[in-house]
């Protein structure tokens, strides 16, 4: 089914409400499931304000890098026209996709400007979600669309799809996660109500009442249990999987799994470790400078609440090379405890967290070691659960073996279970 209004004419469309007029526009890649496009714009501004906010935001180390001419911009346009739902029909995964589209364009156009710098990312240029009564905006119906600064004239190297990134790529991108997340913690409202629910729940919430606006996702990231329940039922039912009885047969006398234990645990619920994650940190949604010491990430559609360290879950699964992640010499066993290498990598990420904007440290107590690690755990777990159940790839010996480990650690059992009962009433500081 074709767009409603071409991406061509919508770039032109909105890059006139900004003074800039559309130079060229080309395809370079297709969304996840044929939800829309990637495209590659160039535009040029056509007043000396416009043209001094976009050199602005491309100056990097007192040089303009745009890759253009004076006056013309390359930029990203994300163009979602999502195919239709069949009536009546409540598709988890589409509606997640609709969703995620929402999150990303509000991340960008109202959350990225108020991290002040301390994590690279797009500048947000324009969004459909300032349609309303601007020109040309009835052509726009039916789209989601967002245009953005290209990150590439700064960060020229691709990360790549399921790639290991090196070593000097890992640590620039655990710096990010921790600006990332110590600088968005601070963003976070009291108040949560906006904050988008798992897919079926938001879309009955929305379907009894008129009044909701569309924030970030309250539980960041598009693969824990509330949202994932089909496949861990499958998990639970799957009698050759080594993964079935471990996690999904019930424990304690409230009868819940290990899984959906740590699911509790991870669900956000106002403390003061939580903060903005990623949701999807892979090397597939970032770009690094040539030396690889510095990083952006972009694909923003899974940004919500959680604890940190279930970004780096995904990184260290996907991404992250295995000589990275066990000693020089050692050899894989079924069951590993942190060692040395992985241990190296958690510190870097834990000083980077705490350490003020101004650049001052604060008392490591804060977020004490063992509560860092026991969380670290916990995250490791949560994210075997979703491979287990969906399907495995990267870093699956290493991350099954550290589970091994971690499930049959009593402490953690007993920690995880006194950690649950603990009342779920908001605690933020």
């Amino acid at each position: 089914m074709p767009p409603p209004v071409a991406p061509e004419r919508a770039a032109a469309i909105m890059l006139s409400w900004k003074s800039l007029a559309l130079v060229s526009c080309r395809k370079l890649q297709t969304l996840w499931a044929g939800y829309g496009y990637i495209y590659e714009v160039t535009a040029r501004a056509t007043s000396d304000d416009v043209a001094a906010e976009l050199r602005a935001v491309y100056r990097v180390d007192g040089a303009a890098r745009t890759g253009q001419p004076p006056g013309l911009f390359p930029l990203i346009l994300k163009f979602v026209t999502a195919p239709p739902a069949r009536a009546g029909s409540e598709d988890e995964g589409h509606l997640r996709k609709l969703l995620s589209y929402d999150v990303e364009q509000c991340f960008y156009h109202s959350v990225a400007p108020h991290l002040e710098g301390a994590a690279a990312v797009a500048h947000c240029v324009l969004t459909t979600a300032e349609a309303r009564e601007k020109p040309g905006a009835e052509l726009l119906k039916g789209v989601t669309a967002t245009i953005l600064t290209d990150l590439r004239p700064c960060y020229p190297v691709a990360g790549g799809k399921r790639s290991e990134l090196n070593k000097y790529q890992i640590y620039a991108a655990l710096d990010w996660l921790a600006s990332f997340h110590r600088s968005s913690r601070k963003l976070i409202p009291e108040q949560l109500d906006d904050y988008v629910r798992p897919p079926l729940e938001e879309a009955a919430r929305r379907q009894s009442s008129r009044s909701y606006g569309t924030k970030l996702w309250l539980n960041g990231g598009y693969t824990y249990l509330a949202t994932r329940r089909k496949e861990y039922a499958d998990l639970a039912d799957d009698d050759e999987s080594e993964w079935s009885a471990p996690l999904c047969a019930p424990v304690g006398p409230d009868g819940k799994s290990i899984a959906e234990l740590v699911a509790d645990f991870l669900t956000p619920r106002g403390r003061k470790y939580e903060t903005l994650i990623h949701g999807d940190v892979k090397s597939e949604n970032l770009f690094t400078t040539q030396s690889g010491r510095r990083v952006a990430f972009f694909d923003f559609q899974y940004v919500g609440i959680g604890l940190g360290v279930c970004d780096l879950a995904k990184l260290f699964t996907c991404s992250v090379p295995l000589g990275l992640l066990i000693d020089a010499g050692a050899e894989m066993a079924d069951e590993l405890g942190m060692n040395a290498a992985e241990k190296a990598l958690l510190e870097h990420y834990r000083s980077g967290l705490l350490v003020d904007s101004d650049g001052s440290s604060r008392p490591l107590d804060e977020y004490d070691w063992d509560v860092f690690v026991r969380h670290w755990e916990t995250a490791l777990v949560d994210w075997l659960r979703f491979q287990a159940s969906w399907g495995f790839w990267g870093n699956t010996e290493w991350l099954e073996a550290r589970v091994r480990s971690i499930t049959k650690d009593r402490q953690w059992r007993d920690w995880l279970q006194e950690n649950c009962q603990k009342s779920q009433e908001p605690t933020r500081a």
